[in-house]
Protein backbone atom coordinates (compact mmCIF):
# COMPACT_ATOMS: atom_id res chain seq x y z
CA UNK A 1 0.00 0.00 0.00
CA UNK A 2 1.35 3.44 -0.93
CA UNK A 3 2.36 5.69 1.92
CA UNK A 4 0.70 9.00 2.63
CA UNK A 5 2.53 12.21 3.44
CA UNK A 6 1.50 11.79 7.06
CA UNK A 7 3.78 8.72 7.27
CA UNK A 8 6.97 10.77 6.89
CA UNK A 9 8.99 12.66 9.48
CA UNK A 10 11.91 13.46 7.20
CA UNK A 11 12.32 14.67 3.64
CA UNK A 12 15.75 14.29 2.07
CA UNK A 13 16.59 16.46 -0.91
CA UNK A 14 18.96 16.45 -3.80
CA UNK A 15 20.02 20.08 -4.15
CA UNK A 16 21.74 20.81 -7.48
CA UNK A 17 19.16 20.38 -10.24
CA UNK A 18 16.23 19.83 -7.89
CA UNK A 19 16.31 22.99 -5.80
CA UNK A 20 19.07 25.00 -7.51
CA UNK A 21 18.84 25.66 -11.25
CA UNK A 22 22.26 24.30 -12.13
CA UNK A 23 21.55 24.08 -15.86
CA UNK A 24 20.48 27.72 -15.93
CA UNK A 25 23.52 28.78 -13.93
CA UNK A 26 25.98 26.77 -16.00
CA UNK A 27 24.55 27.79 -19.36
CA UNK A 28 24.19 31.40 -18.26
CA UNK A 29 27.89 31.71 -17.42
CA UNK A 30 29.03 30.00 -20.62
CA UNK A 31 26.63 32.10 -22.69
CA UNK A 32 28.06 35.26 -21.16
CA UNK A 33 31.60 34.19 -22.05
CA UNK A 34 30.45 33.36 -25.59
CA UNK A 35 28.75 36.73 -25.99
CA UNK A 36 31.87 38.58 -24.86
CA UNK A 37 33.92 36.57 -27.35
CA UNK A 38 31.42 37.10 -30.17
CA UNK A 39 30.81 33.36 -30.50
CA UNK A 40 27.46 31.71 -31.28
CA UNK A 41 26.27 29.43 -28.50
CA UNK A 42 23.83 26.53 -28.05
CA UNK A 43 22.84 25.78 -24.47
CA UNK A 44 21.70 22.19 -25.02
CA UNK A 45 24.93 21.38 -26.86
CA UNK A 46 26.87 22.84 -23.93
CA UNK A 47 24.94 20.68 -21.45
CA UNK A 48 25.64 17.52 -23.46
CA UNK A 49 29.35 18.33 -23.60
CA UNK A 50 29.35 19.18 -19.89
CA UNK A 51 27.72 15.85 -19.05
CA UNK A 52 30.38 13.91 -20.95
CA UNK A 53 33.25 15.92 -19.47
CA UNK A 54 31.93 15.81 -15.92
CA UNK A 55 32.03 12.02 -15.82
CA UNK A 56 35.53 11.51 -17.22
CA UNK A 57 37.81 9.22 -15.17
CA UNK A 58 39.93 12.15 -13.96
CA UNK A 59 36.96 14.19 -12.74
CA UNK A 60 37.28 15.88 -9.37
CA UNK A 61 34.69 17.00 -6.88
CA UNK A 62 31.94 19.37 -7.94
CA UNK A 63 32.02 22.31 -8.33
CA UNK A 64 35.81 22.75 -8.16
CA UNK A 65 35.89 20.36 -11.13
CA UNK A 66 34.16 22.96 -13.30
CA UNK A 67 37.51 24.61 -13.95
CA UNK A 68 38.75 21.36 -15.51
CA UNK A 69 35.46 20.83 -17.33
CA UNK A 70 35.72 24.25 -18.96
CA UNK A 71 39.12 23.34 -20.38
CA UNK A 72 37.59 20.22 -21.95
CA UNK A 73 34.46 21.74 -23.46
CA UNK A 74 35.63 25.25 -24.42
CA UNK A 75 37.40 24.17 -27.65
CA UNK A 76 34.34 22.18 -28.71
CA UNK A 77 32.11 25.21 -28.17
CA UNK A 78 34.53 27.67 -29.77
CA UNK A 79 34.97 29.50 -26.46
CA UNK A 80 38.21 31.18 -25.41
CA UNK A 81 40.63 28.98 -23.49
CA UNK A 82 42.56 29.83 -20.35
CA UNK A 83 42.51 29.11 -16.64
CA UNK A 84 40.79 32.40 -15.86
CA UNK A 85 37.67 31.37 -17.77
CA UNK A 86 37.62 27.98 -16.07
CA UNK A 87 37.86 29.65 -12.69
CA UNK A 88 35.09 32.02 -13.71
CA UNK A 89 32.79 29.08 -14.42
CA UNK A 90 33.67 27.49 -11.08
CA UNK A 91 33.11 30.75 -9.20
CA UNK A 92 29.76 31.37 -10.93
CA UNK A 93 28.31 28.68 -8.68
CA UNK A 94 28.13 31.24 -5.88
CA UNK A 95 25.47 33.08 -7.89
CA UNK A 96 23.43 30.12 -9.15
CA UNK A 97 19.84 30.71 -8.19
CA UNK A 98 17.10 28.47 -6.83
CA UNK A 99 14.18 27.56 -9.04
CA UNK A 100 11.43 30.16 -8.42
CA UNK A 101 9.34 27.75 -6.34
CA UNK A 102 12.12 26.15 -4.26
CA UNK A 103 12.52 28.46 -1.26
CA UNK A 104 8.81 28.91 -0.63
CA UNK A 105 8.08 25.19 -0.94
CA UNK A 106 10.92 24.30 1.44
CA UNK A 107 9.75 26.87 3.99
CA UNK A 108 6.28 25.34 3.88
CA UNK A 109 7.55 21.78 4.17
CA UNK A 110 9.93 22.66 7.02
CA UNK A 111 6.94 23.49 9.20
CA UNK A 112 5.95 19.82 9.15
CA UNK A 113 9.05 17.77 8.26
CA UNK A 114 12.75 17.66 9.10
CA UNK A 115 14.50 18.57 5.85
CA UNK A 116 17.88 17.02 5.08
CA UNK A 117 20.04 18.08 2.13
CA UNK A 118 22.02 15.43 0.25
CA UNK A 119 24.30 16.98 -2.35
CA UNK A 120 27.24 15.83 -4.43
CA UNK A 121 28.51 19.41 -4.20
CA UNK A 122 31.31 20.44 -1.88
CA UNK A 123 30.54 22.07 1.44
CA UNK A 124 31.56 25.58 0.32
CA UNK A 125 29.07 25.47 -2.54
CA UNK A 126 26.32 24.01 -0.38
CA UNK A 127 26.72 26.93 2.01
CA UNK A 128 25.84 29.33 -0.83
CA UNK A 129 22.95 27.16 -2.03
CA UNK A 130 21.46 26.79 1.45
CA UNK A 131 21.65 30.54 2.05
CA UNK A 132 19.91 31.24 -1.26
CA UNK A 133 17.17 28.78 -0.25
CA UNK A 134 16.63 30.45 3.13
CA UNK A 135 18.64 27.93 5.20
CA UNK A 136 15.69 25.56 5.60
CA UNK A 137 17.61 22.37 6.39
CA UNK A 138 17.64 20.42 9.63
CA UNK A 139 20.89 18.81 8.43
CA UNK A 140 23.03 18.73 5.31
CA UNK A 141 25.36 16.14 3.80
CA UNK A 142 27.89 16.94 1.09
CA UNK A 143 30.59 15.04 -0.79
CA UNK A 144 33.04 16.45 1.76
CA UNK A 145 31.08 14.86 4.59
CA UNK A 146 30.52 11.45 3.03
CA UNK A 147 33.67 11.05 0.93
CA UNK A 148 31.55 9.76 -1.93
CA UNK A 149 28.86 10.84 -4.38
CA UNK A 150 25.37 9.62 -5.12
CA UNK A 151 24.39 7.12 -6.49
CA UNK A 152 26.87 5.36 -4.20
CA UNK A 153 24.76 3.66 -1.50
CA UNK A 154 27.40 4.70 1.04
CA UNK A 155 26.23 8.31 0.71
CA UNK A 156 22.73 7.27 1.73
CA UNK A 157 24.05 5.16 4.59
CA UNK A 158 25.56 8.27 6.18
CA UNK A 159 22.12 9.84 6.16
CA UNK A 160 20.43 6.71 7.50
CA UNK A 161 22.87 6.65 10.41
CA UNK A 162 22.10 10.28 11.19
CA UNK A 163 18.35 9.68 11.09
CA UNK A 164 18.67 6.66 13.36
CA UNK A 165 20.65 8.71 15.90
CA UNK A 166 17.87 11.29 15.66
CA UNK A 167 15.36 8.64 16.69
CA UNK A 168 13.92 7.95 13.24
CA UNK A 169 14.19 5.30 10.55
CA UNK A 170 14.50 5.13 6.78
CA UNK A 171 10.82 4.15 6.60
CA UNK A 172 10.01 7.68 7.72
CA UNK A 173 12.02 9.31 4.91
CA UNK A 174 10.70 10.65 1.61
CA UNK A 175 13.61 11.19 -0.77
CA UNK A 176 13.02 14.06 -3.22
CA UNK A 177 15.13 14.56 -6.36
CA UNK A 178 15.15 15.30 -10.07
CA UNK A 179 17.93 12.90 -11.12
CA UNK A 180 16.84 9.43 -12.11
CA UNK A 181 20.50 8.38 -12.25
CA UNK A 182 21.81 9.85 -8.99
CA UNK A 183 18.75 9.52 -6.77
CA UNK A 184 15.52 7.92 -7.89
CA UNK A 185 16.91 4.56 -9.00
CA UNK A 186 19.23 4.04 -6.03
CA UNK A 187 16.67 5.25 -3.48
CA UNK A 188 14.26 2.61 -4.79
CA UNK A 189 16.93 -0.10 -4.48
CA UNK A 190 17.61 0.98 -0.90
CA UNK A 191 13.93 0.68 0.01
CA UNK A 192 13.18 4.40 0.33
CA UNK A 193 9.94 6.01 -0.73
CA UNK A 194 10.86 8.58 -3.36
CA UNK A 195 9.50 11.62 -5.15
CA UNK A 196 10.65 12.65 -8.62
CA UNK A 197 10.65 16.39 -9.36
CA UNK A 198 10.73 16.40 -13.15
CA UNK A 199 12.33 19.77 -13.73
CA UNK A 200 12.89 19.14 -17.47
CA UNK A 201 9.27 18.13 -18.09
CA UNK A 202 8.98 20.65 -20.95
CA UNK A 203 12.33 19.72 -22.51
CA UNK A 204 13.58 16.55 -24.19
CA UNK A 205 16.40 14.45 -22.81
CA UNK A 206 18.31 14.61 -19.55
CA UNK A 207 20.23 17.85 -20.13
CA UNK A 208 23.27 18.11 -17.90
CA UNK A 209 22.37 15.01 -15.87
CA UNK A 210 23.62 11.58 -16.87
CA UNK A 211 20.96 9.32 -18.38
CA UNK A 212 20.04 6.26 -16.30
CA UNK A 213 20.35 2.76 -17.70
CA UNK A 214 16.65 2.32 -17.00
CA UNK A 215 13.83 4.58 -15.88
CA UNK A 216 12.50 4.10 -12.33
CA UNK A 217 8.83 4.80 -11.78
CA UNK A 218 8.73 7.01 -8.66
CA UNK A 219 6.30 6.74 -5.76
CA UNK A 220 5.38 10.41 -6.18
CA UNK A 221 5.85 12.56 -9.27
CA UNK A 222 5.60 16.33 -9.62
CA UNK A 223 6.97 18.86 -12.09
CA UNK A 224 7.70 21.42 -9.38
CA UNK A 225 8.49 21.74 -5.71
CA UNK A 226 5.31 23.75 -5.36
CA UNK A 227 3.38 20.68 -6.49
CA UNK A 228 5.00 18.62 -3.73
CA UNK A 229 4.28 21.24 -1.07
CA UNK A 230 0.65 21.44 -2.19
CA UNK A 231 0.23 17.67 -2.17
CA UNK A 232 1.75 17.45 1.29
CA UNK A 233 -0.95 19.81 2.52
CA UNK A 234 1.40 22.57 3.62
CA UNK A 235 -0.28 25.91 3.06
CA UNK A 236 1.48 29.02 1.76
CA UNK A 237 2.27 31.68 4.34
CA UNK A 238 -0.59 34.10 4.86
Amino acid sequence: MAKSFADFRYMTFDVVGTLIDFEGGLVGCLEEIAREAGVSFDGEEALALYRAARYMPDAGHFPDDLARVYGVIAPQLGLPSGAAHGQRLRDSVKDWRPFPDSADALARLARRYKLIAMTNAQRWAFAHFSRALGDPFYAGFTVDDTGTEKPDPAFFEHVFAFVEKDGGSRDEILHVAQSQYHDIGISRRLGLTNCWIQRRHAQPGYGGTIEPERFTEPDFHFISMAGLADAAGTKPAA
